[in-house]
Formats: C-alpha cells, structure tokens, sequence
C-alpha cells in the first residue's frame, strides 16, 4: 500500500489544477454554452459531466482512492487525510481515543473492521437510502466526487441525516445534520454535481433543508447560500483536477463544474452570488438577458397568462394601465420552468418580472 501511495503521490502532485481566471482545459470546445442561463446552461453542463460517460471506479477500490484524494495539502509530509465534518486540528493520539471530532488522521488509519476508534471511512455525502432509487455500490454509489473520508463514529452519527441550516461545527438535530462551516461549500457543490449528474435519482430536495428556488423546484437555496458562503479550498481543487484525469488510476475523467467556478450556480438558479473565478467568462455581478430568457404566452390570453423563464425569479407585478398593482408574487415557485397567472380581469395589463439582479417589463391583452 504504501509504494502505491508513494508513486500515486507524486503523480498527484505533478498534475496542473484548474487554473483561476479561466476554464481548465477539460471545457475545451465548450466555447458559446458560457452564453446560455438557467436550465439551458445547466442542461449542457449536464450532458458535459455525463457523455462520453467517465470511468466508473470499482466500489471496492474507493477506500483506497480517499487515500490519495483527501489527502491534506497543508500536509508536507502527504501522509494525513481531512476528514468531511471534523473540526479538531489535531491527531488521534491513541487507539484508546475518542477522536471522532478530529478532522486530519493517518492516510493508514482505514476502517478495518477493528473497535479502533482512530479509524476513517468512506461517507457517501448524498447517502444511498436517500437516492430515489438507492444509490447503490455502482454508479451514483461509487462516484468519487460525492465520496469522502469520514471519521468512522462521526459517519455513523450523520447515518441518512438530511443537510440543514446552522453555523459552528457539525451536529446533528434530530434526522438532520449541519455539516459544519469549513464543509458547507463542499456539500452544496457536491450535491449539484450529483443533481446534474444523476438527475431525479439525486434530487437536492432530497437531501437537504431548504426552500425549491423559483427557476428549479428541485433546488434548494440552502446549497446556493453554502456555495456562496464558503469558497473553493485548494483540496478540493485538487480532488477535482485529479478525478478529471481519467489516466490517473482512480481518475473518472470528469470534474465537477461547480468546484472550477460556484458561480456557474448562480448563473444556473440565481440566489446569492457565489465566487466567480472565471471573470473573463462571466461579469462580476450576474446579469441574465430576460427579454430572452422569459416568454409570457399566450398573449393576447383569456384569463390565464403563462410566464416561461429560465432565470430564477424574486418577484412577479401585475400593474394596470393606470399603475395600480394588481397582483405582487414574492418568489414565485415555478414548476417545469414555468408559472401561471390566472383570473385577471379583461383589459391590458404590464407584468413586471424581477430576477436577484435585474427587471423586465412585458405587456399582455387579456380578452
């Protein structure tokens, strides 16, 4: 274990990581989806993580994956793994410990079915039960970007906890989990990988607590808030950038968009604008072209107007000729992109539609 460890390791850390500034090389020929907004772009980047399909690592070499990939890179010595949901900067001491809240442990310290209370495993961040179906030990059940090493009591305590809101470190209340504040980001940006990865199978909605956004009832502002929040760290950015090598021998072959920039996140749902690494890709403050991205059909319309966008949206007016605002919606939850507004009066009306950063006004006749 250990000579694999070792030329595992500097293979590690001879690989470029994704650069700050601009897209790494796996988005080459990506070119004009940086244009599209909503579901639009994160449809394309769906089918860029999916197709061709990456390498699928055998569940029974996972463990020793977390070996390599949550290795600690403040570690000279690259022998210790951080461990999801720890907080102790220190070791554990001794086998006789309780150190289930440390968050660094020998890369040898693997479960090994022993009582050793030292011992990390491996925490599936989306849990099988919780995928509909089950996750399984294939697939979604072995996709390393969502597979972490986890201190073996404190995976045990998290079990199948849906992610919730809190602050400090992790804990747990009730049947739900607060991951903590250094792993905040790093759960909100794995579950949309898996949201974008395996679809209805790993709906967010599923796994945490929070409200669906306007554009995407499957999505919940908890993990836009988190992406926002807590920013890339270096090991994630190189977990990343060697998965997406598929010649590195636990390498997938594809990353995970929402690592190499969380502001991808805001373009895609709107909500709180998260870290933008890419500014000669995307403006510093997120603008959506909504005289596009929003359709209102039919029109002219008998009673009921249909609004079709593919930007989340804060607020919705419905104002007469004369100004008087007939209908206000307060973050309107929209279904299959779409929301319906129904028994307005004959006559001509403004609908005024706002998204977190800026507004459109459209007319429609009503017969």
């Amino acid at each position: 274990m250990k000579r694999i460890l070792t030329s595992l390791l500097l293979s590690f850390t001879l690989i470029n990581l994704a650069q700050q500034g601009a897209p790494a090389s796996y988005y080459n020929g990506f070119g004009s989806n940086w244009t599209l907004t909503g579901s639009n772009l994160k449809n394309a980047l769906a089918t860029k993580i999916t197709n061709p399909p990456p390498r699928e690592i055998n569940y029974s070499n996972t463990d020793e994956a977390l070996a390599i990939l949550d290795l600690d890179p403040a570690d000279a010595t690259n022998t210790n793994v951080l461990l999801l949901y720890g907080f102790s900067s220190n070791l554990c001491p001794a086998a006789s410990t309780d150190d289930k809240d440390h968050r660094r442990r020998d890369s040898n310290m693997q479960d090994d079915g022993s009582s050793n209370p030292c011992l990390y495993n491996r925490e599936h961040t989306f849990p099988k039960a919780l995928g509909v179906p089950d996750l399984g030990t294939a697939g979604p059940g072995a996709d390393l970007h969502h597979l972490r090493a986890a201190d073996k009591k404190r995976n045990a305590d998290r079990d199948n906890d849906k992610f919730f809101n809190g602050s400090g470190n992790s804990f747990e209340s009730g049947s739900n989990w607060y991951p903590g504040d250094e792993w905040k980001g790093d759960i909100a940006r794995m579950m949309m990988y898996m949201y974008l990865r395996y679809g209805n199978q790993c709906l967010p909605i599923n796994v945490g607590v929070g409200t669906p956004v306007a554009a995407d009832a499957n999505m919940i502002d908890l993990f836009l808030q988190w992406n926002a929040d807590d920013p890339v760290s270096l090991y994630e950015d190189r977990r990343n950038t060697y998965l997406g090598n598929a010649s590195n021998t636990y390498g997938q072959g594809n990353r995970n968009p929402f690592i190499d920039n969380p502001y991808l996140a805001t373009v895609i749902w709107g909500g709180p604008v998260a870290q933008n690494r890419w500014p000669t890709i995307f403006l510093d403050t997120p603008t959506f072209d909504l005289e596009n991205a929003i359709s209102i059909y039919p029109n002219p319309a008998s009673n009921i107007v249909n609004i079709s966008t593919t930007v989340s949206l804060v607020e919705i007016d419905v104002v007469t000729i004369n100004g008087q605002i007939l209908q206000q919606i307060k973050n309107p939850v929209i279904e299959s992109n779409t929301y319906t507004i129904s028994n307005l009066p004959k006559g001509f009306y403004f609908i005024k539609l706002s998204s977190a950063s800026n507004s459109v006004t459209k007319k429609v006749l009503i017969n």
